[in-house]
């Protein structure tokens, strides 16, 4: 075909489009000894995972992974390796052959993680929140005694589950236990006919599993924590409560400082562990999401997955969620007590305002009248220099032949002079001020 023009693409393209295809399940024929480890890291250690990955990569003389990769699988001869790299944790998951005929030995089954460099996997980066191992089985490798045989010796009747998954082709046990080595143990004895990557995605369920619940604990120790502090902040806002109904105008500063404290302990304590609680939440939904996947059914005498995750998993699940629920109403009801107070403060602080502007007004009026009083005495007084000048005028105007005496003058022009005085300063003022004068 002709190389055709292509539009301007965009730069994340490739990877969005690549991102349906992100951790593929591994196919995976039985007989097979799996290891699945989850190490929690924080974001040094998972560039530290991709570091120590390279490092075994490089002593089997492979090449990588690039700094975009996310998971990768790769054949190193004596073992499989799937590893992914999450948003809180790094999951390594090894995978050796069993002997088709060989018989698992239950008091020491053979595992994949016997066949990596164990000085390379004590260095693994991270706190290993999860450790499974996983065996795929045969008929050869029960002895001819099913499944139940290989259960009653590797795995704790106490805490003992199972299931048939895949329309009754393969059965799943486990019993959620660490055993003295420090490993969960899951066994799956699928059928003849199940394929390589039907039973991959099958292991790859189970195994997520355990490793979401395990990352959904996360948020139980916070729960269990945040409980303690909410249950003292509840006890101090009811007293706050309580305190605010019986104050006088004098204690509204210390409550509302006491207030304002305690809505800032509340939302320190729910930005610590919002994040927390969401990925718990995220978390949980994911196990449902995969157990519902499995589509059990009931294997005789046993709990199933769900049953048993539903019975252990279910009150941590709740203590989480109410602890979440618990910060959210705490925060609403310090919210309206504040607003309560703060609509306490502003009307005492309205009234305060108005008696201010009637003490105001009540010295603007005094002001007015001694104004008022002081116009009198200017009209009084500019009057009587006027009056004045009109007398010294009338002396002048007696040789020229006013008729009337300076005194006569002066007594009929007070009146006329006081009336214009009053009159121009009345005039003055509403053209300065208009009706408010």
């Amino acid at each position: 075909m002709p190389v055709l023009p292509q539009p301007t693409q965009h730069p994340l393209r490739a990877l969005l489009h690549n991102e349906v295809h992100a951790r593929p399940a591994e196919p995976v024929q039985g007989p097979a000894a799996i290891t699945h480890l989850v190490m929690l890291t924080d974001p040094a250690e998972r560039e530290a995972s991709r570091r120590h990955l390279a490092t075994l990569m490089h002593d089997h003389h492979r090449t990588g992974p690039d700094a975009d990769c996310t998971h990768l699988r790769m054949d190193f001869g004596a073992f499989r390796l799937r590893w992914e790299l999450h948003t809180e944790f790094v999951c390594w998951t090894f995978m050796v052959p069993l002997p088709a005929e060989g018989v698992l030995n239950a008091r020491s089954p053979a595992t994949a993680i016997e066949e990596v460099p164990q000085q390379w996997l004590k260095n693994l980066p991270g706190l290993c929140l999860s450790s499974v191992h996983l065996w795929i089985i045969k008929d050869a490798q029960c002895e001819g005694h099913g499944i139940r045989h290989l259960v009653q010796q590797m795995l704790n009747d106490e805490t003992l589950a199972g299931s048939t998954v895949h329309i009754g082709h393969t059965e799943v046990c486990t019993d959620f236990a660490i055993h003295a080595d420090g490993y969960s143990r899951i066994l799956v004895k699928p059928s003849d006919s199940i394929s390589a990557r039907r039973l991959g995605r099958l292991v790859q369920r189970v195994l997520e599993i355990e490793t979401y619940r395990m990352a959904a604990l996360l948020g139980l120790p916070a729960a269990r924590k945040a409980a303690g502090v909410l249950g003292s902040a509840e006890k101090e806002l009811a007293e706050l409560a309580h305190a605010i109904r019986e104050a006088g105008r004098e204690d509204e500063p210390v409550l509302l400082d006491r207030l304002t404290r305690l809505a800032g302990q509340v939302e320190s304590e729910y930005a610590a562990t919002h994040s927390r609680f969401s990925a718990s939440k995220a978390y949980f939904e994911l196990v449902d999401k995969r157990i519902h996947d499995l589509h059990e059914e009931r294997l005789s005498g046993l709990l199933t997955i769900q049953e048993f995750m539903e019975r252990r998993l279910s009150p941590a699940r709740s203590t989480c969620e109410w602890a979440t629920h618990r910060q959210n109403a705490l925060s609403q009801r310090v919210s309206r007590v504040s607003n309560l107070l703060r609509t306490r403060v502003e009307i005492e602080q309205q009234q305060s305002n108005q008696e201010i502007l009637a003490t105001m007004n009540d010295r603007q009026g005094m002001q007015l009248k001694l104004q008022s009083t002081v116009e009198g005495l200017s009209v009084a007084a500019i009057t009587y220099y006027i009056t004045g000048l009109i007398a010294y005028l009338s002396k002048g105007a007696q040789k020229v032949g006013w008729p009337l005496s300076p005194e006569v003058t002066a007594a009929i022009a007070i009146p006329v002079v006081a009336f214009s005085v009053w009159w121009s300063l009345r005039r003055l003022h509403h053209r300065l001020f208009g009706d408010k004068h």
